[in-house]
């Protein structure tokens, strides 16, 4: 999978044709974390996590995710990924395991973005190998097998599958496999097409199925029209309705239907699409519950107005099924921080502002802006509380690790009018209710400001420059209240 805004350059092919050694990194499993694995970064000198590829086996959640090294540029910019494993049964405990599919030949270039499924009593990973093919970058189709999940053994051919007719060599990755009641087993690959109806509207998911996984036909592809490569797809179905997942450039969307293959529906909102949870990928769990895994980038040269590199932290959201298939998204509530005891706030406020309760803050501001704001926060926090507009509001929200006079900081703001929440340089769109009282939970960590609406719609921010104590509130041509305001410091 290609990070939005990574070019690159023309010369790696020349570059890549030189390498001959096999690829090595010192990644340990033995100095990652157990614990909570929300927003991990693998211990290890330029390591980071790259795209997820979460499975559920017999109550175990199999975390299988892309060791990245220095962002993409390994094997001269061809990626150079491996597959690495980490497991829990209760996303609270985890267990870490060795480099789980590597680069075993010269000619891997990568190990790309797949997907693992559980049949015949063993574990199939299909998956992309980025390679050199007469001069030029393709990507082609591998697999392997494991009795427990850990242990996988690359099959021959490999790769099995080169390429199907009518589409591009070039992009053909990122095979999503699934089992059907027939035993049949299909891929959904991510590609172009070589003659679309439409210029630039190539992307398609190719399907393809076999019997005895040796000959594979090429079916009706089940997406096409798309803006680009529609890369890592998920498929899955959950309680009557079956979800058809991609993301364009990073940024994942899906479509729903009541049928296997179609035809799909726009949902009303696309919850798993925000900028900086990338390639955002699910998996049952117990409890008939689905627990969604992305990745976190990093901005260029560590600045806040730097665009995303690849290669990031972990992101984990919880999917929720609306009554009409639409799907929302909350912080699993294992992965939370555990709350200590809750710092004392003085509030200061202007002449806008007042407090009918302890604790609570009234912002009647009709011809401007008023605010209210505390100050000496720790760097690392939790905060959770209740905003209540009343009437219509042009815009009210926080501004987070701000300084005096609410200098620099973050702003993360909402319009119910536009029904879009902003956190600093990104947004969200078709956010319901803002116009109701509304239940923040937000988490400020290192350079990751991750933010929960209402249980059912998230956003996240990869900021690394803003270091203020000052947390402020403000409501701007209208009336709001803040209330049950908590801030609960994080520790290291």
């Amino acid at each position: 999978m290609f990070m939005k805004r990574i070019l690159l350059i023309g010369t790696i092919i020349l570059l890549c044709m030189q390498v001959k050694a096999q690829f090595s990194v010192q990644y340990d499993p033995a100095k990652q974390p157990t614990d909570n694995f929300q927003y991990f970064t693998p211990s290890g000198e330029q390591l980071f996590v790259g795209d997820c590829i979460p499975f559920f086996h017999n109550d175990t959640y199999y975390l299988y995710w892309l060791l990245d090294s220095a962002h993409h540029s390994s094997l001269n910019g061809l990626g150079g990924h491996q597959w690495v494993l980490s497991t829990t049964k209760d996303l609270k405990h985890w267990k870490n395991f060795p480099i789980v599919l590597g680069i075993d030949e010269d000619w891997e270039k990568s190990i790309c973005t797949g997907s693992v499924v559980y049949a015949n009593n063993r574990f199939y990973a299909y998956y992309a190998t980025r390679l050199i093919d007469n001069g030029k970058v393709n990507e082609q189709l591998s697999y392997a097998i494991s009795e427990d999940g850990i242990h996988f053994v690359k099959q021959k051919p490999n790769p099995f599958y080169t390429s199907a007719p009518g589409y591009s060599k070039r992009d053909f990755r990122d095979p999503k496999v699934t089992v059907d009641k027939n035993g049949v087993f299909n891929l959904f690959v991510s590609s172009r097409q070589d003659q679309p109806v439409m210029n630039g509207a190539a992307g398609a998911l190719v399907h393809l199925s076999s019997r005895d996984r040796q000959h594979w036909a090429v079916e009706p592809p089940v997406l096409t029209g798309q803006p680009s490569v529609p890369e890592c797809p998920d498929y899955f179905n959950w309680n009557g309705w079956y979800y058809l997942v991609y993301s364009h450039n990073g940024n994942t969307f899906y479509v729903k239907s009541r049928n296997p293959l179609g035809p799909w529906e726009q949902p009303r909102s696309q919850a798993l699409n925000e900028d900086w949870a990338n390639v955002v990928k699910t998996a049952e769990f117990t409890n008939g519950r689905r627990i969604a895994a992305g990745w976190i980038p990093s901005r260029r040269d560590g600045k806040d107005d730097k665009g995303e590199i690849f290669g990031g932290s972990t992101v984990f959201r919880e999917l929720i099924q609306e009554q009409d298939g639409t799907l929302s998204t909350k912080f699993p509530p294992e992965m939370l921080p555990d709350n200590i005891t809750a710092l004392p706030l003085q509030a200061v406020h202007d002449s806008l502002t007042t407090e009918p309760a302890a604790g609570s803050y009234l912002v009647n501001a009709p011809n401007g802006q008023g605010a209210v704001y505390f100050k000496d926060l720790p760097a690392d926090y939790r905060v959770t509380m209740e905003i209540t507009p009343t009437g219509i509001n042009e815009e009210y929200g926080l501004v987070l690790r701000s300084g005096e006079h609410a200098a620099g900081g973050y702003a993360l703001s909402f319009s119910a009018i536009n029904r879009i929440v902003k956190l600093a340089n990104t947004s969200i769109e078709a956010v319901d209710g803002l116009d109701k009282k509304i239940t923040l939970d937000i988490i400020v960590k290192n350079s990751i400001i991750d933010v929960c609406v209402n249980g059912k719609r998230c956003i996240v921010n990869r900021l690394y420059e803003q270091k203020g104590s000052y947390l402020w509130l403000y409501a701007k041509h209208g009336k709001v209240k803040f209330s049950a305001i908590k801030v609960y410091p994080l520790s290291k």
